[in-house]
């Protein structure tokens, strides 16, 4: 895919972004290098190449499920404004 100075014009102006001529030289020779990456890594059969979700065979080690906190909901709604069977009230504030 290759890229005029009318399309680096128009990317830049969709994001917003103000170039001076001399900048949409320079971003058009970096987007066609990009784009020539691209082609180069698209070329490659990665067909017998099985997906994995990390570059490494990495295990996270899982910590074993155990309460560690005490239950303060009592504390929790002692101190809260309203609260009415075991639920917080809360003003309405969508019409």
């Amino acid at each position: 895919m290759s890229l005029s100075l009318d399309d680096v014009t128009r990317i830049a102006n969709l994001a917003r972004i103000e170039l001076s001529e001399d900048e949409v030289h320079t971003a058009l020779a970096q987007l066609s290098n990009i784009f020539g990456l691209i082609q180069q890594m698209q070329a490659v059969d990665t067909s017998a190449i099985n997906p994995m979700s990390h570059a490494q065979d990495v295990a996270q080690r899982l910590r074993d499920d155990a309460v560690t906190e005490t239950d303060q909901h009592a504390l929790f709604q002692a101190i809260a404004p309203q609260v009415e069977a075991g639920l917080y009230l809360v003003p309405k504030v969508i019409e």
